[in-house]
């Protein structure tokens, strides 16, 4: 009997020997997994600071009130983005105008009427094609569509290009937002005998609205500083213009071309634009996450 007890004892103590050294070598590759997670979160914040000191430093110097009132100068000349900045808002905002309703309808449709038919999955499988496609592509889809169709380069076109980028992001954020609605306030409003449309209207999309402008607010952040799209459509115009019918400036395109030249005047200009375009986008930014945070 005490042989088989000493033999339970050497057993259980080669068991806990066995647990120790499994316990200290999932602590040696959590240790090695925490090491590289720091150090990756490192790398990515040092050039986050670094282009963001580097667009803060430039971009300010650039900031003078002949930036917010004249037009793109020749080269070596006195000068502004005023026509940049409105161009870039005038399509920015037609673009939201036109994309939003558009967005919130589809996800409306996915999310309450067909969530598992084959239409649904249809258009979620086409969403996410154009949610991964690159912006360029879009861009030159427009410019087979309509620009080479109508041969001007428009403010309508980057319109269009950018609506194009702005459906796919609030289709999928109002139709996840809307998913995590419990059905059981559904369910509540049919039993007083509300109808479809007025449970979506009242109950669902009220319930769901913080991140529905979420959505909406980080699709604008997005086509904010896309250029490609606005390379095939819009164009550029070095005079200012609301008449959408033509060559539009936007500060993306000014960007790139002031960016790329040898003139000094220029590239300061692009310098402030960056800033304006950083500034605006991490506003919008920390207004989606104060309204994610907001209490309905």
């Amino acid at each position: 009997m005490s042989r088989g007890t000493g033999q339970l004892l050497l057993e259980q103590a080669e068991i806990n020997r066995t647990r120790e050294r499994k316990f200290a070598q999932r602590k040696r590759l959590n240790q090695v997994a925490l090491a590289l997670s720091l150090a990756a979160m490192a790398f990515g914040v040092f050039w986050l600071i670094w282009i963001l000191w580097d667009s803060v430093r430039l971009g300010v110097s650039g900031l003078t009130w002949a930036t917010f009132s004249q037009m793109t100068p020749p080269p070596n000349e006195v000068g502004g983005i005023a026509n940049a900045i409105w161009g870039s808002f005038l399509m920015v905002m037609l673009a939201t105008f036109v994309g939003t309703p558009i967005g919130i309808m589809a996800g409306i449709y996915l999310a309450e009427y067909d969530p598992r038919g084959w239409l649904g999955s249809l258009t979620r499988f086409v969403n996410d094609i154009l949610l991964s496609a690159p912006s360029i592509v879009i861009g030159l889809f427009v410019y087979a569509v309509v620009v080479a169709r109508f041969k001007q380069f428009s403010g309508w076109a980057g319109v269009i290009a950018l609506a194009l980028i702005v459906i796919p992001v609030v289709i999928r954020t109002t139709e996840n937002m809307l998913a995590l609605v419990p059905s059981g306030l559904r369910e509540a409003a049919y039993a007083l005998g509300a109808p479809k449309w007025r449970v979506i209207s009242s109950i669902t999309l009220r319930a769901s609205r913080a991140g529905v402008v979420t959505g909406i607010l980080l699709a604008v952040a997005r086509i904010s500083g896309e250029t490609a799209p606005l390379l095939f459509t819009a164009l550029n115009n070095q005079f200012f213009t609301s008449n959408l019918s033509e060559p539009m400036a936007s500060l993306p395109v000014t960007i790139f071309k002031f960016a790329m030249s040898p003139y000094e005047n220029w590239q300061q200009l692009a310098w402030a634009g960056v800033f304006l375009i950083t500034l605006a986008v991490l506003g919008l930014n920390i207004l989606a996450r104060i309204v994610t945070r907001t209490k309905i």
